[in-house]
């Protein structure tokens, strides 16, 4: 057995300081839990002259590439500096030279996720990827390892924490968007392009990942349906609180009858649902298992120390493998083709928020639709319109098709006494 292990890292930005922070201040720990030591031998940054946060030996940076995948002593490559474009031909490169990669690239692993474990495979090599997903939640070796004899069913999440501060703001403090995502960047929890987060595309890759483990299939990113939080307004926020609901953005994966659905969207929720209760930039996902039940996996969804444990701990498992010789087995070949749910097989309730004229026979040509399309309501709420003589009219179906949802709503938008159709969300976790 190897008594040392070597590591290059690529990025030395929040994530990698992160990872040298607790490889150091860890190690005897480590060195313990594992039986050989772990040497960091170099450090791939974009520039060499650079105040950093932590102490080490200068000579560890490079800017060349190379000097990492082409080192035969380097047994790890740890991936932490983002993007796709220069990251996917670099770990392409490590693998076929035989060497596991650790990485927390959501965006790389959503990609290309697939070919690089394929080629880690054919390579004898590990990939691992535990802090692309939630941060510190071990989310992925859960679904992989201790719930790997059951069979999901679906799963709902929380995982963008800047959505999520976002609503938290708007909802705790009644604030506007515009206002709360200026002080999520102003506090670093949202980019100074904020699209990818608030837009759903992060929260989108995740979920991915995630349905990718879960359900045995091969799920891209085309694959899931994506609204952001973007056109959410605080009027919306006070009609679902009237209703008993908190608005959050949610990722849901769930499978039936061998077919998925996987999306991502603004979402209803019951006020005492878990993941209703999780605030401000944490994360969380909650599991429906066939045998398990009901399980939810909560905790920080990013930053420094979170993610860094994630990526350290996925070390510890290569090395162990290492060890144990066994690497380059973590890899399953999807057992299930792809299956997509149509809009017709895709069943929940939803809230529906319109303006309408308010005089009799408007709440008769309302039902005369919804009926056409065999749509009954749970909830309805009326309160005065904004214009002259007119109602807002805030509706929470029972559960219909997503199919049945979109013909009513082509058939309202065809009605004379409806001004507006103002928002539509999913309702859910009220199985």
């Amino acid at each position: 057995m190897k008594d040392k292990v070597t590591i290059g890292l690529c990025g030395l930005g929040t994530v990698g300081t992160g990872v040298i922070r607790i490889l150091q201040n860890h190690q005897e720990e480590i060195k313990h839990k594992l039986g050989c030591e772990i040497e960091v031998k170099k450090i791939l940054v974009h520039t060499l002259n650079k105040s950093r946060e932590i102490d080490f030996a200068p000579e560890l940076l490079t800017t060349e590439a190379e000097e990492l995948v082409g080192d035969k002593d380097i047994d790890i490559i740890i991936e932490v500096m983002g993007g796709i474009e220069g990251t996917y031909p670099l770990l392409e490169k490590a693998l076929k030279n035989k060497k596991h990669i650790i990485t927390a690239n959501k965006d790389l692993m959503a990609v290309h996720g697939q070919k690089l474990l394929q080629l880690a495979k054919a390579n004898h090599c590990d990939i691992f990827y535990e802090a692309s997903v939630a941060g510190g939640i071990p989310i992925l070796r859960s679904l992989t390892d201790g719930l790997a004899s059951d069979r999901i069913q679906k799963m709902m999440g929380i995982v963008n924490g800047t959505t999520n501060y976002i609503l938290t703001k708007m909802t705790d403090d009644q604030l506007a968007y515009e206002t709360v995502l200026k002080e999520a960047q102003d506090l670093g929890y949202a980019e100074a392009d904020p699209t990818a987060d608030v837009g759903g595309l992060d929260a989108a890759r995740k979920m991915a990942l995630l349905a990718n483990l879960a359900f045995k299939m091969n799920i891209n990113l085309n694959d899931v349906e994506v609204t952001g939080i973007t056109s959410i307004s605080q009027e919306d926020i006070v009609f679902a609180a009237r209703l008993g609901y908190t608005i959050k953005l949610i990722g849901v994966a769930s499978v039936f009858d061998g077919k998925v659905e996987v999306s991502v969207e603004p979402t209803l929720l019951p006020e005492d649902h878990p993941l209703a209760l999780v605030k401000n930039e944490y994360n969380a996902v909650y599991i429906y298992g066939e045998a398990v039940g009901e399980t939810m996996f909560y905790g920080p969804g990013a930053g420094s120390m979170p993610t860094a444990t994630s990526v350290v701990s996925d070390l510890m498992e290569a090395v162990k493998n290492i060890r144990l010789g066994i690497n380059g087995n973590s890899y399953v070949t999807p057992q299930f083709e792809t299956r997509l749910k149509e809009n017709a097989e895709k069943y929940t309730r939803y809230f529906v928020r319109l303006e309408a004229d308010d005089e009799a026979g408007t709440f008769q040509a309302l039902t005369n639709v919804f009926t056409s399309e065999n749509v009954s309501f749970a909830k309805i709420l009326q309160l005065p319109g904004s214009g002259k003589n007119t109602a807002e009219i805030v509706m929470v179906t029972h559960k219909i098709s997503k199919q049945q949802l979109l013909n009513s709503l082509e058939r309202l938008d065809d009605l004379a006494v409806v001004k507006r159709l103002i928002s539509y969300y999913r309702v859910d976790g009220e199985e």
